[in-house]
């Protein structure tokens, strides 16, 4: 009797309406929906499992950024037979970059399929990434490792990887800047500022100076991405000279 119970319980709406949106993602039907739900829980609802366990996408997102690891890994060993480690490495780094999974995870639109107390328009860039990590970890425990490489493929390496584009592509302008300096014997200085708007925003606005000389100038949310498009503005301005190191 409690079988029969069981196959004929009513179907939650939202969760019936989660299923259908992710079958349009997955390309599958997800067999147990408690993960996906899980994945696409912001820790804001402070919810917990039976066992009393915080319910929310983090430790999922740790479980996808392993596998996706994985499968980056495999994809470039096949790829490409005669890398070395080191060429391995700096590929696999540019393929799963977080600004690369933030557009991913943007283009599939999961951030509006979460659950959050908070408003979704506030979240950041990196939110969408964090999701597709999670929904990778989901479908590795619902599924299983093949059904993760194959979404990957699907989803990740068909669409948006190119090795020959990646070879090219700048990881770090900041890095690239103080290695060219450090090379050419010239002197640089990063002076940044933290200011305050009037929504009570933090933001830094950093200076980038080579050989006491302002070379690049950049505002933004984090001492971090401050710095970096300081650097990403003197390298443009200087890409004539520095060029040359980036190959």
């Amino acid at each position: 009797m409690g079988y029969i119970q069981k196959i004929f319980r009513p179907i939650n709406k939202r969760d019936k309406s989660l299923a259908i949106e992710l079958k349009k993602i997955l390309d599958f039907k997800p067999r147990r929906l408690q993960y996906y739900k899980r994945a696409l829980t912001h820790k804001s609802m402070s919810l917990k499992d039976k066992n009393k366990n915080p319910f929310n996408y983090e430790r999922l997102e740790y479980v996808g950024d392993a596998i996706l690891g994985a499968v980056i890994a495999k994809y470039l060993f096949v790829s490409v037979p005669g890398a070395n480690e080191g060429y391995l490495t700096k590929m696999r780094s540019k393929i799963v970059r977080r600004d690369q999974l933030n557009k991913i995870g943007k283009d599939l639109k999961l951030i509006r399929l979460m659950r959050s107390k908070e408003d979704l328009s506030k979240f950041s860039d990196n939110t969408n990434g964090n999701l597709l990590e999670s929904l990778i970890g989901a479908i590795c425990l619902d599924m299983g490792y093949m059904a993760c490489e194959k979404f990957i493929y699907s989803k990740i390496i068909n669409p948006y990887v190119d090795i020959s584009s990646l070879e090219g592509r700048i990881m770090s302008y900041k890095s690239l800047i103080v290695e060219w300096c450090q090379k050419n014997k010239k002197s640089f200085k990063f002076n940044c500022v933290e200011e305050e708007s009037k929504e009570n925003l933090k933001h830094f606005s950093a200076t980038l100076q080579i050989d006491s000389k302002t070379v690049g100038k950049a505002r933004s949310t984090s001492r971090k991405k401050a710095e970096e498009k300081a650097c990403k503005r003197a390298f443009f301005a200087l890409q004539n000279k520095i060029h040359p190191v980036t190959k």
